[in-house]
């Protein structure tokens, strides 16, 4: 039998799903925006009439960028930085976290602590910046053999790789998994002759999957979506080629201005010639960021599921 609700639970019920409705319709209409605008004619765009729907339905900027080898080039970047990325991350995150979850590590409270200690204070914008350039003229060095060389003389999607993925949450969201684990079945993995590298792999990781999923979700987002250390990195290193999609379409939009002057040479000389005039590559903008948006959606469904149970999971501690 039903339970029948009371009036304040009713009127609670409702204005709590209105203003659900209201967030999600807040959230949900910058993507649809850029939908309209991307299926939208470019003469529809410089009067503004798009709002909701798209308004002379035109896919001659979908078609422009989608055929535009350049945007892809930067687009493979992304890739590649966010897929090796998020692998480089996950391992040197996973052995971290089992290391520090152990209550038989020599220092282990200490070790604990600078990890918390730099979620506090972070170090800043400038030294933040020289250590990574210091990293980069270290790896420069090294794939050179000791050779006299500088941080250009290296892919900066590897630095981009390597000295950025380092987050302090995601160790302890792992690290408070491995917690979790009963150490009866450790006990047990290591009476049937497990190593330290079989327990970690055959025990703590598969009782770990949903906050592993997680933690490689965020890892994923923030490289797909990371903009200001790779721009400022490759900039420093004079390496455009290395630009993320992301930093790519940052520097378009910075430069709509001189756009049809062809002041920019030959970089978004595609832009000019198959569009022209500022209008128009504000069409193309919302291209790209349809197709810059689009693995995400496309992944994060498939991780969704994990997500709150992963969090649970890492981030409570009996």
């Amino acid at each position: 039998m039903k339970r029948k609700m009371e009036k304040s639970e009713l009127i609670f019920k409702i204005i709590a799903y209105t203003l659900l409705i209201i967030f999600a319709a807040m959230c949900l209409y910058p993507l649809w925006y850029a939908l309209c605008c991307m299926f939208s004619s470019t003469e529809a765009l410089a009067k503004g009439d798009v709002y909701l729907w798209p308004v002379d339905f035109d896919v001659k900027n979908l078609v422009t960028v989608a055929t535009t080898n350049e945007f892809w080039v930067y687009y493979a970047n992304t890739l590649f930085v966010t897929f090796i990325g998020t692998i480089w991350s996950l391992v040197y995150s996973i052995l971290g976290a089992y290391a520090l979850s152990k209550k038989r590590l020599l220092g282990r409270h200490g070790w604990n602590f600078f990890l918390v200690f730099t979620m506090w204070f972070s170090a800043g914008v400038i030294p933040t910046f020289l250590n990574y350039k210091t990293t980069g003229n270290i790896m420069a060095s090294i794939f050179t053999f000791g050779a006299s060389s500088s941080m250009g003389s290296i892919d900066m999607k590897w630095l981009i790789v390597i000295a950025m993925g380092m987050n302090a949450t995601n160790i302890i969201l792992l690290r408070n998994s491995f917690e979790g684990v009963p150490s009866e079945i450790e006990e047990a993995a290591r009476i049937d002759g497990a190593t330290e590298l079989q327990v970690l792999t055959k025990v703590y990781i598969p009782m770990s999957k949903a906050t592993i999923a997680t933690v490689a979700l965020f890892f994923g987002i923030s490289r797909w979506n990371g903009y200001f250390w790779a721009y400022r990195m490759t900039a420093a290193a004079g390496q455009t080629y290395s630009w993320p999609v992301q930093v790519y379409i940052r520097d378009f939009i910075e430069n709509y201005t001189v756009l049809t002057k062809g002041e920019l040479g030959d970089q978004y000389a595609w832009a000019v010639d198959a569009m022209g005039g500022t209008n128009a590559t504000t069409a193309l903008v919302y291209s790209m960021v349809v197709f810059a948006i689009i693995p995400i959606l496309i992944i994060y469904p498939f991780i969704q599921k994990y997500f709150a149970k992963g969090v649970n999971m890492g981030g409570v501690k009996e």
